[in-house]
This record gives structure tokens, C-alpha cells and sequence, in this order.
């Protein structure tokens, strides 16, 4: 397992971390207990107030051989720079304080609304990761899926067909964690995670009714400013057009862990970084029953526990679900 850079974190960690008050929100706990991207996903403060510039190499200098009393010509290698964009992810939360006040704790009630605020937010977070694209969406950070999804791009080697067609494909992704492959970004300045304010009792306008109505409420504010680096494209694969009809009829499905396998030797280095695969459900499950076979032949999925928790491995890399891997996804050509 490869060792966290000292300036690249995850939401756990710098949850730890005490703000100006002394004081540390559980929020990026309870993140961490209902997503499990947010377990491995590294975040690092941008060099950018709107997020991180990076700079890749691009091409290598030109080695020359040559013969005595023969000059060779100079070179240099080149790089290019890119700017990776933050979104902000905000919403509020007003009740009103009659309401709250009903069961006599206000705040446990709170709570309860806030924990739904919380796992919106989570879900649509994910969601941006997969799927979240700048060109139809600007204010949102694109997220892996629009940068894999031409399979004769520069970086189609590690993007693998699993033939699937029509529109009901899912996809299950590879990925590197590192600060020098592809990692979380905040803006330079703010913090990292999910971070809440709670206004207290004030004074609000509603719109039920009569416009202009006032009446008095707890509010919160949640916001959640994030973004995704990739620096190195070579440490993501993505297995796309997995056929979400045809595994499930188990009729000629496709064979995910043959699939894996490849993506695995698609990646330069994996002591490069963290590397974990991500699928939904229904890829893990019947990932879950393709593997029976592989476990009687000495094959490479298997249970292990790490900290008392039980969680499968493919050939020692961690496989996790997430849900906001869809079954909708339109076939990549």
C-alpha cells in the first residue's frame, strides 16, 4: 500500500484537522460511513483560488547515437499546463421553529434534517465525480467519465469494451489515487469537505401563502467546494458498455473479471498511488457470482479484513460500490 503524500489527504483526515476555533465538524465522518469513493479519494489544497493548475510532461528530449568527431544535435523534452475547475455545491435548510420545537429537542430534530441535507449532497458529490461535465453544465467539474469516452482518443488504451449496446451500459472504473495521477482538489485558501454553518433562529421570507410572509426558523447552510485533477490520465481505466440487460439475464454476459484483469495491466504502476476499482451494485453482484468459480481455481477475488471490516479484493486491490455508477449510460464508441 503506497504511502500518502504530506499534501494529499483524505476527507477523514483532514477532518481531524482543528479549525481556527478548535473545534472539528463530524460532517467528513459521516461522509466518509455513506460513500465509499470518499475513503480513498485524496484531496490536496489548489494551487489556484478557483482551483489547480497542473503541469504534465508532453513529449521527452531525443537521445542520439553518434561517432567520434560527430556532434549531435540538441533537444528538450516539453510539458503543457491545464486548469483543473472547482464547483460549489451548496443548499439550505430552513425549519420552521414551531416545528422543531414540537417534540421538545430541537436538537435532535435538526439533526435528522440536516443527515438528509448531508446525504444529498454525498450522493450528488459521487454523482459529479462519474459524470459531471463542464460543457453541459459549467458549474459543475467535469468529472471521469467525459474525459473516457471516445474510444479513439489519445488516451483510448484505457478505456475497454465490453461490447455492450443500446443504452442501459454501466461502466466500472480503476483508479490511482496519488498526488501525481488523479486526486480531489479544494480552492486555494478554503477548506476541505463538506462544511456547515448553522445560522441559529432568524427570520425568513416563505413562499407559501401569501408572498412575502414572514416566520421564524433554524436555517443551515451547507456548501462543498471540490474538484477533480487528473494529472496523469494513464492511472484510470474505465471497463464501459457493460450490458446491464444482458449480465442480469446471465445470456452471454460479460465477463467482468476477465475485464479487470486487463484493466490492471493497463496501469503503468500501481504502487503509483492508492488503487481501488468502483462499480455499482449490480456489477458487484454478479461480479460476486462469477467469482465462485475463480475462488474454487485459485483465482484472485477473495474476502480480507482490514480494521475489523470485512471488504473484497481483487488481486489485492480493494473493490468498492458506488451507487452513482448508473445503468443508463449511452454506449461509448
Amino acid at each position: 500500500m503506497a504511502t500518502l503524500g504530506a499534501n494529499v489527504l483524505t476527507l477523514s483526515d483532514w477532518a481531524k484537522r482543528l479549525d481556527p476555533m478548535g473545534k472539528v465538524a463530524m460532517i467528513a465522518e459521516l461522509l466518509s460511513e455513506t460513500n465509499e469513493i470518499l475513503q480513498d479519494m485524496q484531496f490536496k489544497e489548489g494551487n489556484l483560488e478557483v482551483g489547480e493548475r497542473t503541469t504534465v510532461r508532453t513529449g521527452l528530449p531525443t537521445a542520439y547515437w553518434r561517432q567520434i568527431n560527430a556532434g549531435v544535435q540538441p533537444s528538450k523534452s516539453t510539458t503543457a499546463q491545464l486548469d483543473e475547475q472547482c464547483g460549489m455545491l451548496e443548499a439550505w435548510s430552513e425549519v420552521d421553529r414551531d416545528l422543531a420545537e414540537l417534540n421538545g429537542n430541537v436538537s435532535s430534530f435538526r439533526l435528522s434534517e440536516a443527515s438528509a441535507f448531508i446525504e444529498a449532497m454525498n450522493i450528488e458529490m459521487a454523482s459529479t465525480v462519474f459524470y459531471g461535465n463542464q460543457s453541459t453544465a459549467p458549474e459543475e467539474f467535469n468529472g471521469l467519465a467525459p474525459r473516457f469516452n471516445d474510444l479513439s482518443a489519445g488516451n483510448a488504451q484505457n478505456i475497454i469494451d465490453a461490447q455492450g449496446t443500446g443504452s442501459d451500459n454501466s461502466s466500472i472504473y480503476l483508479i490511482v489515487w496519488g498526488a501525481q495521477s488523479v486526486f480531489g482538489i479544494f480552492p486555494k485558501g478554503s477548506k476541505a469537505g463538506l462544511q456547515h454553518s448553522d445560522l441559529g433562529l432568524v427570520t425568513v421570507e416563505v413562499t407559501a401563502g401569501i408572498a412575502g410572509n414572514r416566520m421564524r426558523a433554524y436555517q443551515d447552510h451547507f456548501q462543498w467546494k471540490c474538484g477533480l485533477a487528473l494529472k496523469d490520465w494513464r492511472y484510470v481505466v474505465r471497463i464501459c458498455n457493460i450490458d446491464i440487460s444482458l449480465l442480469v439475464a446471465n445470456s452471454s454476459p460479460p465477463d467482468l473479471i476477465n475485464y479487470m484483469i486487463q484493466s490492471i495491466h493497463r496501469i503503468p504502476n500501481l504502487n503509483f498511488g492508492k488503487p481501488c476499482f468502483y462499480m455499482n451494485r449490480t456489477c458487484f453482484e454478479f461480479l460476486d457470482i462469477q467469482r465462485r468459480d475463480d475462488v474454487i481455481t485459485g483465482g484472485g477475488l477473495d474476502y480480507a479484513l482490514v480494521d475489523g471490516k470485512a471488504f473484497y479484493s481483487f488481486r489485492g486491490i480493494p473493490v468498492r460500490i458506488s451507487d452513482a455508477l448508473t445503468e443508463a449510460e449511452a454506449r461509448v464508441v
